[in-house]
């Protein structure tokens, strides 16, 4: 098929019909080989917040830095303090100098933070390198989703969005298996096994790196930034390995775009867009945002505490009872996924927010009156997990298929900074508090609020939210740079 894009000398206007090429290319390797690339952003992720908490034993134990459940809970709130900055700082520079380049920045420097995490000597060091590692995942998430957004098919797109989510729990997985090998004192003395742990995240992050140099840039960015041969090139390389592998093409069906050639997008549209043009779409994000932010990094962040604190679990074997509660969630965006396709977006994400919210509350009573043993209340996190793994992996989905492309990256990193900022820095920080006075009615007043806010955050989204299943990411949100007739003449 002949490439539509106009090739005259930087044109003031294109029309192409890249994005709908993409979108009609069948499910192949090469999205596959994109996932496994780019996708291990939510395994280490996973892996860093799994290992604070398999950990926390050992650094209350540790002969150099014997922290409380409050500086604990503090080291949480540090790493995800960093994500913030991280977010903001890296998605801006996503969306202005390209995706390609970040995700190669974003993921050298947690590689670094999360070694130097492993050789921290007091509580301040600790802080200081979980607060970059922290910062290094907030801007790989921002370069990460909007890369896997802009080369995934339209009609799998949440599928596969959610699926990769998921993939949060394998390094969850692969933290507690770790924790179970490297924090036994018969293996390593103890001031040595949770350091090692650190170094797992810092291994991954090696093996990654030259798995990343083979991926193009997003057509669609390069689209709005002037480089259309430069796209259309990278497109019909993707296209040739598809007719290679077999697959016959069809025609793409989408009407063509036309998009005004620009360099950048000053802050003050930005703005605009966000708080005035979609200032609707704005609220649903930072509901769901802020109300999974809040809900997973309180809870997850200190099990490890209410398993030693309230049911007796040495810490040497904590990591034992995450690895039922980390199958669980991983399960929920795989067996739920396909449902955001064919089911809809605001049902879905209204469904598992809602279920989550309840489904805590009462699990929450039932630990508050002693009425769960240690096993029991791994299978209650289990059932409840399974519903809001999908739920916070649909968040993350929302925000970032719900903006225009020039500002997507940026967009992302709003929505999971301000939600985790919100949400996320409190949770840890208060959940450590609460454990500490040993008052189980004190944890579940905790619970209570995080049910509250996920319930609100679903009703939100079954209100307000975007139909946007098996839509193109154009159709959507317009970008800002469409047009829809020939500019006038001169």
């Amino acid at each position: 098929m002949r490439d539509t894009t106009r090739t005259a000398e930087t044109p003031a206007v294109v029309e192409t019909d890249l994005p709908a090429r993409l979108d009609r290319l069948p499910w192949g390797r090469f999205h596959v080989l994109i996932v496994a690339a780019l996708g291990v952003t939510w395994l280490l992720d996973g892996l860093e917040v799994t290992l604070a908490g398999a950990v926390a034993s050992a650094l209350r134990a540790s002969p150099l830095l014997h922290f409380s459940n409050a500086q604990i809970g503090l080291a949480g709130s540090a790493y995800i303090a960093g994500a913030v900055p991280g977010a903001l700082g890296f998605g801006w520079l996503t969306d202005r100098l390209g995706r390609r380049k970040l995700f190669f920045v974003t993921l050298t420097v947690y590689l670094l933070a999360t070694a130097a995490t492993a050789l921290s000597w007091n509580l301040a060091a600790f802080l200081a390198f979980r607060f970059l590692t922290g910062a290094g995942i907030g801007g790989e998430y921002a370069a990460i989703n909007s890369t896997i957004q802009e080369f995934t098919p339209a009609r799998v797109r949440g599928w596969t969005d959610l699926s990769i989510n998921g993939t949060f729990w394998v390094g969850a997985g692969i933290g507690a298996a770790g924790s179970l090998v490297l924090l036994d004192p018969r293996l390593l003395p103890p001031d040595w096994g949770w350091r090692a742990c650190f170094f797992i995240g810092a291994a991954l992050a090696l093996l990654i790196l030259p798995m990343r140099a083979w991926i193009p840039e997003s057509p669609r960015w390069l689209l709005t930034h002037g480089g259309f041969e430069e796209a259309r090139a990278i497109v019909e390389r993707i296209e040739a390995r598809f007719r290679d592998a077999g697959h016959v093409l069809a025609d793409p069906v989408a009407k063509r775009l036309r998009l005004r050639a620009q360099s950048r997008t000053a802050l003050r549209i930005v703005l605009h867009t966000l708080a005035v043009r979609h200032r609707r779409r704005a609220l649903v994000g930072l509901a769901l945002m802020t109300a999974q932010a809040f809900f997973y990094n309180a809870i997850f962040f200190t099990y490890a505490l209410v398993l030693t604190e309230f049911y007796r679990v040495p810490g040497d074997t904590v990591g034992l009872y995450l690895l039922p509660f980390a199958a669980g969630n991983f399960l929920g965006p795989i067996v739920l996924g396909r449902l955001f396709d064919v089911v809809g977006r605001r049902w879905m994400i209204a469904t598992t927010y809602v279920l989550s919210g309840v489904l805590l509350s009462a699990s929450g009573y039932l630990f508050e009156q002693g009425r769960l043993t240690v096993t029991t209340q791994t299978i209650a996190w289990m059932v409840i997990f399974f519903f809001a793994s999908a739920a916070a992996s649909s968040a993350y989905l929302t925000v970032s298929e719900s903006f225009p492309l020039e500002i997507r990256a940026l967009a992302i990193a709003v929505f999971y900074a301000f939600g985790t900022a919100l949400g996320g820095i409190i949770g840890p920080d208060l959940f450590g508090r609460l454990i500490d006075t040993h008052l189980r009615s004190a944890v579940f007043s905790g619970y209570l609020v995080g049910s509250a806010l996920m319930v609100g955050a679903g009703l939100v989204a079954a209100i307000w939210g975007v139909d946007a299943e098996r839509k193109s990411l154009e159709h959507v949100a317009a970008p800002l740079s469409a047009v829809e007739e020939d500019p006038p003449a001169s």
